[in-house]
């Protein structure tokens, strides 16, 4: 059965630590996604998979087997790199069906695949020609279809869609998990695009500096992250994560001090555990409700900076004691600089963080 597993891996150049006791299994026919941004050891983690790069300690199991002592070619596994590599003087189609010719296929079955997967992708049009012939989105696609075209364990994909414009690389999402859906393989996916790894994966490891922080659905780490990095990491417009002191709790509610002011904001009972002293607010700027000027515990704020977003508006405002704040607004709601702001947050998205920033559970 295709499935992936790496058991406390971890990576070092001297005395660099690039991948850090990482744990992930990823089953039969699920895509996960390792998101995080530069440097954080996700595409040295894809490679460790691939058997281009040794794991210094720790296991890498792939359908079962341990992998560590094999080559990549013994892996059977299909790659496709940030920097593909096609070859010039074959057809689009030739290089489409250069993995086929190990496995011995007749002719016209060869054909058939090439055809099928040429379709997917929407390159039918271009497969006589040469890759010197073709955009760089379509080289990429090509790529693409190397892969998928091969029965291999297990699928890698690094960037897939970083050399696509936006137009293309929003419908090859699409495109690319509809092909892994019906393929029954494990895949792991490399990027820093959290909408691409939010809308392909099943499950997105989010990375920093060689830690996986937290894995989950992609509805679990936007909804209940961790901890602030993952809180701020993921969502965009990014999360508010204000700094208050925290003064008690009682029936639900937390006081809180910030902008010179006792606030009162509903929260999980978790919060009961904690003692006096400095925790983090997160809210996303979508949980903000705008409510008339002297409501109980409102955040005041004023407009600074206002971004059309089509059918929202982004407001950046800031509080009497100079924090930022973000708030999305309907189109319909009319704010211009200069305006007060009285704030209250969604219950249910307001999110407390440790002064170490872990996340505060029920």
């Amino acid at each position: 059965m295709s499935t992936i597993e790496i058991r406390k891996v971890t990576k070092a150049f001297g005395e660099f630590i690039a991948v850090r006791d990482a744990d992930l299994s990823v089953a039969a026919g699920e895509v996960v996604c390792l998101l995080g941004p530069s440097g954080c050891g996700k595409t040295t983690t894809l490679r460790m998979i691939a058997g281009l790069e040794r794991a210094t300690s720790g296991d890498v199991v792939i359908a079962g087997q341990r992998m560590n002592d094999l080559s990549p070619q013994k892996r059977d596994i299909a790659m496709v790199f940030q920097f593909y590599a096609l070859y010039p003087a074959l057809t689009v189609r030739e290089n489409i069906a250069m993995p086929l010719y190990h496995e011995k296929l007749s002719s016209s079955e060869m054909a058939s695949r090439v055809s099928r997967v040429a379709e997917i992708l929407h390159l039918r049009e271009i497969l006589e020609r040469l890759p010197g012939q073709v955009s760089e989105g379509e080289k990429q696609r090509i790529a693409v279809a190397r892969a998928i075209i091969r029965d291999p364990n297990c699928f890698l994909f690094d960037e897939p869609l970083s050399r696509l414009d936006v137009e293309l690389r929003h419908s090859m999402r699409g495109q690319i998990k509809a092909v892994l859906s019906n393929l029954s393989k494990a895949t792991v996916i490399v990027t820093h695009d959290q909408l691409e790894a939010l809308t392909m994966a099943d499950r997105i490891a989010i990375m920093r500096d060689g830690l996986i922080e937290q894995v989950g659905s992609p509805h679990e780490v936007f909804a209940k992250p961790d901890n602030v990095f993952v809180a701020s990491f993921i969502g965009t417009p990014q999360m508010n994560l204000i700094e208050v002191q925290f003064k008690d709790y009682s029936s639900g509610k937390a006081t809180v001090t910030f902008d010179q002011q006792d606030v009162v904001i509903s929260v999980n009972p978790g919060v009961a555990r904690l003692r006096p002293g400095k925790v983090t607010v997160g809210v996303r700027p979508r949980a903000f409700s705008v409510v008339p000027n002297g409501t109980v515990d409102a955040i005041g704020a004023m407009a600074e900076l206002i971004e059309p977003m089509g059918a929202e508006t982004l407001v950046h405002a800031r509080t009497v004691t100079g924090s930022d704040i973000r708030v999305v607004v309907p189109r319909e709601m009319k704010v211009k600089p200069g305006e007060a702001l009285h704030l209250v947050p969604d219950p249910a998205q307001t999110h407390i963080f440790t002064d170490d920033g872990r996340a505060v559970r029920a």
